[in-house]
């Protein structure tokens, strides 16, 4: 009882297929047609959008047509009950469930060659699901002690996903949706973690794709962010900007940059970097990335949101550079401090680049940021200078002032 994979349509450029308008499909459970009159059919239905990812698209689809059905089964008893609160069902297994579905339609169908996504509504046989609906019903709340429509003190309650902006920068160009983007296809890989706050990322379809581009998610684009986090059901926005150090074939390391938004905001932003072990390839360093930024995204932010300052200021100052590379680099982990509103390059050499920063709140606060990336603001007569501290990675593989 597998759904067919769709033909692939022509769609967004990063190998994303779209299967087109819904399709009903009838199980080969001996049933031509929906049970009973279509106000019957009404109450015995769900919706669910499922979210999967798998070996290959095939086992995607599977999973998450199971899951689908299960949790539609949960939504119908729920309703039938009449308690208000979570049903408890009775301890049923997959087939068991497949055996209760009359037929099912898919809708707003999309895979890549590990994840699938769509909307699923199962209609149920009607007698079976009035049985589990009483017994749903007789036993009351599924916890002990718990009021219909109350949450179980002490139980985190789901909150709405972390949505994730993946750039992938290569020498002077990033990409977003465009291939080739590893970085993209790290996290398309990567299961969330259990107990993590969930992360999504976008499919990259034509409204992603019109809603935020990669210039625009390394700008902080107020209105791209707060758009495409919202079509994708969050509040937050997390640009996620990884540069691989040294050629992709024989990579040193990888550069990451991470910056949260909430209502197109900058509340927060991380600077980290891997080394490579010998033999890794690009792949293996942005997997690895991927997996820490998952298992650590529960501690990784600040709990306290961004503090408020209430002045601004202006300055030049010369920062030390071993190539454009390393001005390039400096430029990303500059860009994530967050007093820094501006920053503009006046002039350049091969030892070092002069740039105006803009920032808010006060020179000890925009010196405290700049610690965070091993940079440390002194003033040198009448001029300002960027000395790296070579405490950590620093903005770049240069750290010799």
């Amino acid at each position: 009882m597998t759904l067919p994979l769709m033909p692939a349509a022509a769609g967004r450029r990063n190998g994303w297929r779209f299967a087109g308008a819904a399709v009903l499909v009838l199980l080969a459970l001996g049933v031509t047609g929906r049970p009973g009159g279509a106000q019957e059919s009404e109450a015995f239905s769900a919706t669910v959008t499922v979210d999967a990812t798998g070996e290959t698209a095939a086992k995607a689809r599977d999973k998450a047509r199971t899951d689908g059905q299960r949790r539609a089964l949960a939504v119908i008893v729920e309703r039938l009950s009449g308690t208000g609160a979570p049903a408890k069902l009775p301890k049923l297994d997959d087939n068991a469930i497949t055996d209760l579905v009359a037929s099912f339609e898919v809708a707003n169908e999309r895979m890549s060659a590990v994840r699938y996504v769509a909307d699923y509504t199962f209609h149920f046989r009607p007698s079976d699901i009035r049985r589990i609906a009483g017994a749903a019903a007789a036993s009351g709340p599924e916890q002990a002690g718990k009021e219909p429509g109350k949450e179980q003190p002490g139980k985190e309650q789901p909150g709405r996903p972390m949505i994730l902006i993946p750039v992938y920068q290569s020498g002077v160009q990033s990409r977003l949706w465009d291939d080739p983007n590893p970085w993209r296809d790290s996290w398309e890989r990567q299961p969330a973690a259990a107990g993590a706050a969930r992360i999504v990322v976008p499919l990259g379809d034509a409204g992603d794709i019109a809603a935020i581009d990669a210039d625009k998610a390394r700008a902080g684009d107020v209105e791209a962010l707060a758009g495409v986090a919202r079509r994708n059901g969050g509040e937050e926005a997390v640009v996620a900007v990884a540069a691989i150090r040294g050629p992709p074939e024989r990579p040193a390391g990888l550069d990451v940059t991470l910056r949260r938004y909430r209502a197109g905001r900058l509340v927060d932003s991380r600077s980290t970097a891997l080394t490579a072990n010998p033999g890794d390839s690009a792949s293996d360093l942005l997997g690895r990335a991927v997996a820490s930024i998952v298992s650590d995204i529960g501690s990784f932010w600040k709990k306290e949101p961004a503090p408020r300052y209430d002045q601004e200021g202006s300055l030049t100052a010369v920062l030390p550079i071993a190539s454009l590379d390393d001005w390039l680099r400096a430029r990303e982990r500059l860009g994530a401090v967050p007093t820094i509103r501006k920053l503009a390059l006046v002039a350049m050499s091969r030892q070092e680049a002069t740039i105006e920063i803009g920032y808010v709140g006060n020179i000890d606060q925009l010196k405290s940021g700049l610690a965070q990336i091993s940079l440390d603001l002194v003033r040198d007569d009448s001029l300002w200078r960027l000395a790296r501290t070579g405490r950590g990675p620093g903005p770049g593989p240069g750290r010799t002032p």
